[in-house]
């Protein structure tokens, strides 16, 4: 008789990886030995970029991949890390616990906004590609969104006004080494549309640039996110090694408790 297969759920890829395989005496990743070739070779960001990417980074794109990942690692008690911290207090040996739930936070509107910088650039380029000029297919989007009720990714910040330090310090090295191009010519464009939109200036933050840098250079739009949720874990996991030195999680939570103010329902 036949084995019964489990309920399977959409069509499965090929059965192969390209990444890895241990073996009895190596480990070979994308095609090289690495305790023979890598280790002792590669930098932790060269071989991020091999990982992610299947290929050793060019000069540029080491330089900006390290230049992302410092931008982005900290930036105080930001919700991933104030969720990290509470975490870690309500259980003191879950570090892998505490690190998981910073990561989650991450999305559109927390520190993965650079994955929707992306798209917008990606369809804002199509365009271009097709005809358009810039400024006008950046100033079409922007519109659309504006009368929809939406927000432009990449654009205004609660603390950074009028500008976001990291994202204009990426821009003029992106502008100072000649790796700028077609997608940061759309992410200023976008800036000039936004204010003009909304009738005032909005802080460019450093998610667009993040994406427009990393389009430039060559890097898939789905891979965009894959910076941002890196370089939080380093800072993530410094938070976490102040926590068990220097708690902070309980306050955090009793600053929350302190902050809002509970109604009963009527009756």
């Amino acid at each position: 008789m036949r084995a019964r297969c489990g309920m399977q759920i959409g069509k499965p890829g090929e059965p192969i990886t390209r990444l890895s395989q241990a073996y009895p005496d190596r480990v070979e990743v994308r095609g090289r030995d690495l305790a023979g070739d890598l280790m002792g070779r590669l930098t932790f960001t060269e071989y991020f970029h091999l990982l992610l990417t299947g290929r050793e980074p060019t000069e540029e794109e080491l330089f900006f991949l390290d230049l992302l990942l410092v931008a982005i690692a900290e930036h105080g008690m930001m919700p991933t890390n104030v969720a990290a911290r509470m975490t870690l207090a309500a259980d003191p040996e879950s570090l892998q616990g505490a690190v998981a739930a910073g990561i989650l936070g991450t999305g559109p509107v927390v520190l993965g906004t650079s994955e929707e910088c992306a798209r917008l650039l990606q369809r804002a380029q199509a365009a271009v590609e097709g005809g358009a000029e810039p400024a006008a297919v950046a100033a079409g989007i922007a519109g659309e969104i504006q009368a929809d009720g939406g927000k432009v990714p990449g654009f205004g910040h609660p603390v950074h006004r009028p500008v976001d330090p990291r994202a204009e310090r990426i821009l003029e090295l992106a502008d100072e080494r000649g790796v700028s191009g077609p997608h940061i010519l759309l992410a200023r464009s976008f800036g000039d549309a936004v204010a003009d939109a909304w009738g005032k200036p909005l802080t460019m933050n450093v998610a667009m640039p993040i994406a427009a840098v990393l389009l430039d250079l060559g890097f898939p739009p789905d891979t965009v996110k894959a910076v941002p949720i890196l370089g939080r874990t380093a800072g993530l996991l410094a938070h976490l090694a102040e926590e068990r030195e220097q708690p902070l999680g309980f306050l955090l939570a009793a600053s929350a408790e302190e902050a809002v103010r509970y109604e009963p329902p009527p009756e």
